[in-house]
């Protein structure tokens, strides 16, 4: 079957490989499943700057209607309920990365295309460095200082406003993260933790939401660490519900559904869907604490500049020593960030427990 073979930065070349790349890196992500353009995603995409310049976009955070409404036939009008949004600041930059060839003869030895190679590169790249900014960002990783991998964005500590804490330390309270650094099971991540937060994120202010799921469920969700899932499957304190207790019956029924989530989510408890990646962090002062983050409704922001739209990456090709060596970059204008109200973290709650391999 013929095939068509563009030109260096053909036009077409171009555009097909760069909407091909943004998107296949998006599916390799663990975060692109949760990322929506409304706010009830927990990463709410926004696309304002397709339609005007600047590096700074205000993104407009959803508060939980609280008013009575009215019953029977009692009048509506002039009872409504102010549509309460506030705002927070999410930055744009470039970020670019770019591979090159050994030169023609490399080229003539192997059997296949320099072009999907590089692809495949630069989307494992890309992909990596989206989960990875996802995470530092949803945990307030201040260890992290290079805007290259903090998303253009300054990350932020969990909020620890005196009645509006953002951070849980540990089963039974702690006040710092080293208190957790023993290796000790009253440190470990347990089951009350997510009821734990789950209290917090009802009684916060402003309240969290649940986010609005792929298939339509509105739930929390939870990160945790390999270390913190393997503490809280292998828990068997006595007198005290375990997370095989909790999940036994919903496994058995088939209730939990994995085929909509790209990685499937390890159960669900209390409201809570919980999710397992290698890259939740480490707290910042110790090196056996890491901090899984529960999340709602806009817990995070991304954007994309409009230089690149549609297609949002920007893909360029160019050759090197005479024509020899073949060169490609792949660049996006963007940004991400977890939302902030008023020094509050929006959308997030971190709960630090102890994690080591077992």
């Amino acid at each position: 079957m013929a095939t068509t073979a563009y030109p260096l930065n053909h036009p077409l070349a171009v555009k097909l490989w760069s909407k091909m790349l943004y998107h296949e890196a998006l599916k390799s992500t663990h975060v692109g499943q949760f990322i929506g353009t409304d706010s009830d995603s927990v990463v709410m995409s926004k696309d304002d700057f397709k339609k005007s310049a600047g590096d700074r976009l205000r993104v407009g955070l959803r508060m939980q209607l609280t008013g009575a409404g009215v019953s029977g036939d009692s009048t509506l009008e002039g009872q409504e309920e102010s549509l309460t949004t506030y705002s927070d600041d999410l930055f744009i930059d470039q970020l670019r990365h770019a591979v090159r060839s050994d030169g023609k003869m490399s080229e003539q030895r192997v059997p296949f295309s320099v072009r999907e190679e590089a692809m495949s590169g630069l989307r494992d790249w890309w992909a990596d460095r989206l989960d990875t900014v996802f995470f530092n960002h949803i945990a307030g990783n201040t260890g992290v200082t290079d805007l290259k991998y903090s998303g253009s964005n300054l990350t932020v500590a969990p909020s620890t406003t005196s009645g509006n804490t953002r951070i849980i330390y540990g089963p039974d309270d702690e006040t710092t993260e080293n208190s957790l650094s023993a290796a000790s099971a009253s440190n470990n991540f347990q089951l009350t933790l997510i009821d734990e937060a789950m209290t917090l994120a009802q009684t916060a202010t402003p309240v969290l939401r649940p986010a609005k799921l792929p298939d339509g469920r509105r739930r929390f969700v939870m990160f945790l660490h390999p270390y913190q899932a393997f503490s809280l499957k292998t828990d068997a304190t006595a007198n005290r519900v375990t997370w095989y207790d909790a999940n036994k019956a919903k496994v058995q029924g088939g209730e939990l559904d994995n085929s909509i989530f790209g990685g499937g989510p390890l159960g669900e408890y209390n409201g809570v869907l919980l999710f397992v990646n290698t890259r939740v962090p480490l707290a910042t002062s110790t090196t056996t604490v890491r901090r899984a983050i529960f999340c709602g409704a806009q817990a995070a922001a991304i954007a994309t500049g409009r230089d690149n739209a549609p297609e949002r990456m920007a893909w360029f090709e160019e050759r090197f020593d005479y024509g020899s060596q073949l060169g490609v970059s792949a660049g996006m204008i963007w940004g991400l960030k977890k939302t902030i109200f008023n020094g509050i973290d929006f959308g997030t709650i971190v709960v630090s427990t102890h994690a080591e391999a077992p």
